[in-house]
Order: C-alpha cells, then sequence, then structure tokens
C-alpha cells in the first residue's frame, strides 16, 4: 500500500484529530478532572458553578437568538435574490460585488458595519441635515442589548458565502431548463424558481447552512465588536473565563463550552426540524396550483436587499480607509476636515510584527492544507476511491462544530504538553478550519478536470507522478491557487485559535484588530482593519496574476 493511498485517512486525521482531543480537554475539565489545578477527582461541581452564574440564561439566550435569527435571514435573502435574479444580467453584477467579499475578514466586517450604523456613523450624518442634528442621537445602536447590530453583521458577511454556495451545486441542477418550463406552465419566476429549483438545491447546501449556524451561534470576534457586553453572548464569557487570572475559572469556563455545544447541536436539531416539517407543509403548496405571476414587487425587494448588503459591506470598507487617513472629523460633517497619514505613521511599526506573524501562519497553514487536499484527490484518481457522504459530513466537522467547543480543552491540553504560544500550535490548529475549505474550493474543478489529457500523457509513455506534476497541475494551476488563496484568507481571519493556542505571545492581525474594539480610536482601528483585509485580499490578486502571467502564451491551460 503507497502512502498516496493513505492520504484521505491522514487527512481525515489531520482535521478530526485535534477536534476530539479539544473535546476530551474540555469535558474532562468539565466534570471536575484537571490535576493540574488539584482537581483529580469527576464530578459536577463545575457544571452546578456556572448553572449558578446570575447571567447564564440571558448569555445562552442571545447566542441562540443571534444566531438563529442570522442564519434565517442570510438564507432568505439568498433564496430570495437567487429565484428573483438568478440568470440575468442583474444577477451577474450582484455576483461580481459579493464574490471578492467573501475573503474579507468577519472582524474588519463587523468594524465597517460599526462605522457605518453608529450614531455617529456615516448614515447618521447623511440623516442629520435632514433631521436637525447637530450631535449624535443618543440612541443605542451598537451593542445593545437584543443582538440586532450583531444579527446584521452576521447577516451580511454570510450572505456572499451562502450566495456562492448555491452557485456552486446549480449548474448540476440545470435551473434554466426547470425555470423555463415553470414559465411556460404559467409561474412567475419567484414562484417557479421555488416549486422547481428550490427542493433540489437546498439538500446541496443543507450543511453550509448548517456550518453558517454554529458559526453565527459561537462567534467570537464579531461579537466582541458589535454584540452586547453585559452580559455577553455565552461564547465571549467563555473566553474571558479562561483569560481571567483566577484559573479555577477554567473549569467553569470548560463547563459553558460544553454547554455551548449542547446549544449548537440543539439548534441543529431544531433547524432539522423545521426542515421536515416546512418539507411536508410545502407538499400542498408545490401541487395546488398557484402561479404566483405578479412578483415584481418582490423581485425588487430581494435584489434591493442583495444590493444592500453588498452595499453595506463595500461602504463599510470604504468608511475604514477614510477613518485611516482622516484629521479632525466632528459631527455632523460627511467627510473629515483634513487627511492626514499620522495613524499609518503612528501604527505602522507596531503592525511589522502582527503582518510578518500572520503571513508566515497563513503560508504554513495553507501549504499544509494544499499538501493534504492534492494528495487526497490524486488518491481519488489513481486508484478511483469514491468519498461518501460520511467523509463529505466529516469534512465539515470543524465548521459545524463551535469552536468555542473545543479550543478551550485544546488549549489546556498544549499548556499541559508545553507547546502553548508556539508559532507551531498556532499553525495546526489553523490547519484544522482552512483544510475543509481548501478542499471544498479544489475538488469541483479537480474532479472535472478532462481525463483525456491525461490519457494521453499515459499513451505518451509518462508515469502516473509524472502526469500529476506536468499535466494536471499546470493546467489546473487557476484553481490549486484560487484554493489556496481561500485557505489564507480563512487562516487570516482567525482569531480565537490564534487567541488561546498562541496565549497571548502570538499576535496577528486579527487578533490586534479585535483588541481594539474595546477602545475608541477609530483612526488606528481603520489601520489594523484595512490591513487585515489587505492581508486577505493580497493571495487572490496573485492567484488571478499568477496564471496570467505563466501561461499569458498559453491560452489552453487557463483552466475556465
Amino acid at each position: 500500500m503507497t502512502l498516496l493511498r493513505l492520504a484521505p485517512a491522514l487527512t481525515l486525521a489531520v482535521m478530526i484529530g485535534p477536534v476530539a482531543a479539544g473535546m476530551a480537554g474540555t469535558l474532562l475539565p468539565a466534570l471536575g478532572l484537571m490535576p493540574v489545578l488539584g482537581q483529580s477527582g469527576p464530578g459536577l461541581g463545575p457544571i452546578r458553578d456556572l448553572l449558578g452564574w446570575p447571567g447564564l440564561t440571558r448569555s445562552a439566550g442571545l447566542s441562540v437568538w443571534t444566531g438563529g435569527a442570522a442564519t434565517a435571514i442570510a438564507l432568505a435573502i439568498t433564496l430570495t435574490i437567487c429565484a428573483g435574479w438568478h440568470g440575468t444580467r442583474a444577477f451577474g453584477w450582484l455576483e461580481r460585488a459579493l464574490s471578492p467579499l467573501l475573503s474579507l475578514p468577519h472582524a474588519a466586517a463587523a468594524f465597517g458595519l460599526a462605522f457605518l450604523i453608529a450614531p455617529s456613523g456615516w448614515i447618521a450624518r447623511l440623516i442629520a441635515p435632514l433631521a436637525g442634528w447637530d450631535r449624535p442621537p443618543d440612541v443605542l445602536i451598537l451593542q445593545d442589548p437584543a443582538g440586532l447590530s450583531l444579527i446584521a453583521g452576521l447577516v451580511v458577511k454570510e450572505v456572499p458565502f451562502l450566495l456562492l454556495m448555491s452557485l456552486a451545486a446549480m449548474p448540476a441542477l440545470r435551473p434554466a431548463h426547470s425555470l423555463t418550463t415553470a414559465r411556460a406552465l404559467g409561474y412567475g419566476r419567484m414562484t417557479g424558481w421555488a416549486k422547481a429549483v428550490l427542493p433540489r438545491l437546498y439538500p446541496q447546501i443543507r450543511l453550509p447552512v448548517y456550518a453558517v449556524l454554529a458559526y453565527s451561534m459561537s462567534a467570537v470576534d464579531v461579537a466582541m465588536i458589535l454584540g452586547p457586553g453585559t452580559p455577553p453572548p455565552l461564547p465571549v464569557q467563555v473566553l474571558r473565563w479562561m483569560n481571567d487570572p483566577d484559573l479555577t475559572l477554567r473549569l467553569r469556563a470548560c463547563a459553558g463550552a460544553l454547554l455551548q455545544l449542547v446549544l449548537t447541536l440543539g439548534a441543529l436539531g431544531l433547524w432539522r426540524g423545521a426542515e421536515l416539517a416546512v418539507a411536508r407543509a410545502a407538499g400542498w403548496w408545490l401541487v395546488c396550483g398557484g402561479r404566483g405571476a405578479r412578483d415584481g414587487a418582490a423581485r425588487a425587494a430581494a435584489l434591493g436587499l442583495g444590493a444592500l448588503t453588498a452595499g453595506g459591506l463595500i461602504a463599510g470598507l470604504a468608511l475604514l480607509a477614510v477613518w485611516s487617513v482622516a484629521g479632525f472629523w466632528g459631527f455632523p460633517a460627511l467627510l473629515p476636515d483634513a487627511v492626514t497619514l499620522e495613524g499609518w505613521h503612528r501604527q505602522g511599526a507596531t503592525l511589522v510584527a502582527p503582518t510578518a506573524d500572520t503571513a508566515l501562519i497563513a503560508l504554513a497553514a495553507t501549504g499544509v492544507a494544499l499538501a493534504l487536499t492534492l494528495a487526497c484527490l490524486e488518491a481519488e484518481t489513481r486508484y478511483g476511491l469514491k468519498p461518501g457522504t460520511r467523509a463529505l459530513v466529516l469534512l465539515y466537522l470543524p465548521l459545524i462544530l463551535p469552536q468555542i467547543a473545543f479550543l478551550p480543552g485544546l488549549q489546556v491540553l498544549a499548556l499541559q504538553s508545553g507547546v502553548d504560544g508556539t508559532r507551531g500550535a498556532v499553525i495546526a490548529a489553523h490547519v484544522v478550519f482552512v483544510l475543509p475549505y481548501v478542499f471544498l474550493s479544489l475538488s469541483d474543478p479537480w474532479r472535472g478536470f478532462d481525463p483525456r489529457q491525461a490519457a494521453v500523457a499515459r499513451a505518451l509513455g509518462a508515469s502516473p507522478t509524472q502526469v500529476f506534476w506536468r499535466v494536471r497541475l499546470p493546467m489546473l494551476l487557476r484553481p490549486v491557487l484560487t484554493a489556496a488563496a481561500v485557505g489564507a484568507a480563512v487562516s487570516v481571519g482567525q482569531f480565537l485559535p490564534t487567541l488561546l493556542l498562541g496565549a497571548g505571545r502570538v499576535t496577528t492581525l486579527t487578533t490586534e484588530a479585535v483588541a481594539l474594539a474595546a477602545g475608541g480610536q477609530r483612526r488606528i482601528i481603520g489601520v489594523t482593519a484595512l490591513a487585515q483585509t489587505a492581508a486577505a485580499f493580497v493571495p487572490f490578486a496573485l492567484a488571478l496574476a499568477i496564471p496570467a502571467l505563466v501561461f499569458r502564451n498559453r491560452r489552453g491551460m487557463r483552466h475556465g
């Protein structure tokens, strides 16, 4: 048996091994087993301590409410956009606007939205002349108790992800043919799409929807920027306990992490139950004969929601750029009175080390993930291996399980083994989250490669290894680099793995940006968030530029 044949098993071990170890490291302290703190006997003390915390009900409820609401709204916006506009020129414009924003780090998007909707933000400045305001309105918008700003931040970031997942699944469904038939029978565009395409599309995007639900319920960085603070959502409170100087609070933190896992699994179960209920209730609607031919207003609303999502992210980025060079900027002026590079000069030297660590960690984690992905896909090609549904579920497992559920346990294990606070530990943690995205990005282009190219090379005497290096890999260079860019962007945006496994000694642009959330220095926040955004965008620019340069005289080698 060759090493290549073992690649799929090794890849799953690299992903699932740390998750399983982290879950064990969370479960044991939650049950009172943490010898390093003198807790060597099992018991329910940490769980009772957690249940006695006064803010538990509110904190846990916030996690469930904000995560569930954000997922439902993001999915509804995505499906209405697809139903109303898929295959049109307007949809192409919207897709081109949203696709690059997928790589935007969550923290940068949250800061941009905060600058936009704050009482002194751009929206208030636009309204001020009409409302007669000469000072920001006394309204609690950011970090509101209901978590509405947190929901908005999650929605605008998850709509591009769900939209692109839907687009990736649609070619196999041939929606244009189904929609043409439905329109010929008198159905409106949106009703016809909902009846003929949606029942086949949703099963294809079910796992991405679950990943969005799990992330939205357990997001820490976005919640620290936009979410309420007294009490915060449960994942943020667990992080506070993990970082508390009183080490005994780590037992409560592990119990809280375990509760977050239970809440997430419960929410996933409820979501699945809702899917079944909707499917059963929709059976009558599918055959009742209602055409819904007059859907112009609904289509306009869908396009408006899509434009609002893209516009919000783009305007937020523009605000970050303006604040990074703003001099004095009083309310209600739309633009600053002066432009200065003082913020860049002051913060530039401070960001050198975090930028270097960000690049090093992203490069290493993406390199490992890409090597394992290529080995898996090549093993599929050579030996006819066919991954089943179980393998796909395992692939999504690190994305579906909340990070806060197993990373505290992984930190405990790293602390006991003496590797906490090292770049190696952070890189290993990043690989767990980068690998699924790299595999999902590259698997379809790789499997869609024309096998006749390899057959011709083999007929000319090339070995399987030569076919891989000299035919398949060069011709798939653009998808490979795009997958690497996706992995690098995911690594750049990782906050919790860097904070916990880095133990505060490994700093990246993301940890620096989130750390600024508690302060009010918007210029410094703008500089740091822009640097973080650039770190995520640069790999995509390289992924576009390198194939164009390498194969500028060989158009046939430009995949797609």
